[in-house]
């Protein structure tokens, strides 16, 4: 069965990892938000700090976004299969002591292939989590950023 979980694991890690880094964001923004500007006026580079973390959500979310696999003709039947590979490798595992490792290589395959449709399921979740971070991220940067701060800047318009 941990190979069956493997892809399952991993969308749903990375599901759970956003989701609380959001969460941290959501009610964390107002007061990191302050201590960042202040740090910036001694250490400039926390922006770049920021901004790497902008690019690595945006070539996550590419990556995200990248895997479609809904147009995969049979893949809950191929998830199925791969089901039942994972049961059939579990329960012949105490019968076949010397295959651990290729019976360990056909699980991880399996549980990858498995865990194709509930990527598709998350996805849209995920693409959500992500700009949502983003968003919080560059709401962090001193100077503003991309105007997206509710402080007032004293040069704005009215």
């Amino acid at each position: 069965m941990a190979g069956e979980n493997e892809a399952s694991n991993l969308i749903a890690d990375l599901r759970t990892a956003l989701t609380e880094f959001k969460g941290f964001l959501d009610e964390n923004v107002p007061v990191i938000r302050p201590a960042i500007n202040a740090i910036a006026s001694l250490i400039p580079q926390i922006n770049e700090l920021l901004d790497k973390l902008v690019e690595l959500m945006n070539s996550l979310k590419a990556e995200v976004q990248r895997l479609d696999v809904s147009n995969i003709p049979g893949l809950d039947q191929v998830s199925e299969f791969t089901g039942q590979v994972t049961t059939l490798l579990e329960t012949t595992r105490a019968l076949l002591p010397a295959q651990e490792g290729a019976i360990n290589e056909v699980l991880s395959v399996a549980g990858v292939v498995g865990g194709l449709p509930e990527l598709n399921e998350a996805k849209a979740e995920i693409i959500a989590l992500i700009d949502a971070i983003s968003a919080h991220l560059n709401s962090l940067k001193s100077g503003g950023g991309s105007g997206g701060s509710h402080g007032g800047s004293g040069h704005e318009h009215g």
